[in-house]
This record gives structure tokens, C-alpha cells and sequence, in this order.
């Protein structure tokens, strides 16, 4: 599988994608400058974390405007696979890829930490290897991850099993204290309406190996290969 990550001036995450799909898990991972203005060969976009264009005005407010984000959206107005890791998730927030916007976290504060979130959407290509309910070990690392949005905006994400993941206990337990941010609903990942893009505040990148003492990040980059693979065998796979 030939995967695409995004290189934003100001990204830092690239590489860590790049060598979790292309070292941890055997397969291509083509690092793409943001002047490029095409997807070819392309078979799923990360738009990884960093802080991109140095997150002046807003984080990902600049990046939207990157040439390589009209591809982008082409190819996943046409059901192509896009995953949006932290400053990744904001800019698919800021080019209405996903819906919401994201402010200041709740303290004000620039958070790093590993945190529990809870699956609650097993049945994405994001979350395939994954259990409805089970909680992940993932690091976030952010100062804008509060996540926001309109009463009727949430109430669809909600009707619609557009909430991925939830920030948690180790237990599990929806919590106020188990939020690290403000999210609103303890939301930390979200997909679209028709599943084929989404974006989570945490870093799975980050937790990919036994080396760096926890793997749980690793599911889901596994769960895209396997719905890359169903879609190849049906050969439905987007390219732009």
C-alpha cells in the first residue's frame, strides 16, 4: 500500500508516520511537500502533528490553504482514505473536512501526556482491529485540542456514530476528570459522515512499537492497511 503524508512547513510528525508504515509495518510511505498540487498513486493521506506555518492566526488556519489541500479534498471528496493526527485534525477542521473547530485548551496550558480514550466506533477503517468500547494508551501533545462545536452539530455526530473516540478512565469511565482539555462530550477523534476521513487530537505514531513501551497506536494503522486491502480486492481504492 502507498501511502501519502502531508510536509507542512512546521511539521514534526512526519517522519514518526512515515516510519511507523514504512519500518513497523512494511509498506510505502511517500512524504509529500505542501506546494504539490497531486495525489497520484496515492492509496491514503495523513496530514500529520507539528505546528504548521508555526500556527500563527489559529492552528491549521494557514495550512488549509497549502496547494496540496485542493488534492486532498478531492481525494477524499471521492471516498479516498484521510487520517488528520493532532495539528493534522485541525487542519481538516479548518478546510470543513470534518465539522467543529477547535479552541484553547481548557487550562490555557500547552498539554503533554499519555491519556486513556475510549473506542466508540469499531466499525470505521480507522478503528477495524479495535473493540467497541476498548480504551487505548495514547500521548497527546497540544495547547489547542479543546474540541467544539454547535448543540445540532453534536446531536448528528452523536445520531450519526461520528464520535470516535472519547477521552476516558483506564476504566473506561466517560469522565469530566478523565478530559484533559475542555473537549466538549470528552470527544478526541471524529470522522465525517461517510467514514472515510477522520482526525484524533492523541498521536497513534507515537505508540506503534514495543520500543517505545506501548503499541496500542499501532491498531490503528493496521485497521487502515486492512480497509486498503478490502478496497483494493473491490477495487474501489480513490486516486486523484
Amino acid at each position: 500500500m502507498n501511502f501519502g503524508v502531508v510536509v507542512f512547513p512546521g511539521s514534526n510528525c512526519d517522519r514518526d508516520c512515515a516510519y511507523v508504515l514504512s519500518e513497523v509495518l512494511g509498506h510505502q510511505a511517500h512524504l509529500i511537500w505542501h506546494q504539490e498540487t497531486t495525489l497520484d498513486g496515492i492509496d491514503a493521506v495523513i496530514l500529520p502533528g507539528g505546528f504548521s506555518y508555526g500556527d500563527y492566526l489559529r492552528t491549521g488556519a494557514i495550512a488549509r490553504f497549502s496547494p496540496i489541500m485542493g488534492a486532498v479534498q478531492q481525494f477524499a471528496t471521492k471516498g479516498g482514505m484521510v487520517l488528520g493526527i493532532c495539528n493534522g485534525f485541525q487542519i481538516l477542521l479548518e478546510v470543513g473536512l470534518l465539522p467543529g473547530a477547535m479552541l484553547r485548551n481548557r487550562e490555557l496550558t500547552f498539554i503533554c501526556k499519555e491519556v486513556y480514550v475510549k473506542v466508540e466506533n469499531a466499525s470505521t477503517p480507522f478503528t477495524g482491529r479495535c473493540e467497541s468500547g476498548q480504551v487505548l494508551k495514547l500521548p497527546i501533545a497540544h495547547a489547542e485540542g479543546n474540541y467544539y462545536t454547535d448543540p445540532v452539530t453534536l446531536s448528528a455526530l452523536k445520531a450519526n456514530a461520528q464520535i470516535v473516540f472519547r477521552y476516558c478512565s483506564l476504566e473506561g469511565k466517560v469522565l469530566t476528570d478523565s478530559n484533559p482539555n475542555g473537549s466538549l462530550d470528552n470527544i478526541a477523534g471524529i470522522r465525517n459522515a461517510a467514514g472515510n476521513v477522520m482526525g484524533l487530537m492523541p498521536h497513534p505514531e507515537r505508540c506503534a512499537e514495543n520500543a517505545l513501551g506501548n503499541e496500542d497506536g499501532k491498531v490503528l494503522f493496521l485497521s487502515m492497511v486492512d480497509a486498503l486491502k478490502k478496497a483494493s480486492g473491490n477495487s474501489t481504492l480513490a486516486s486523484v
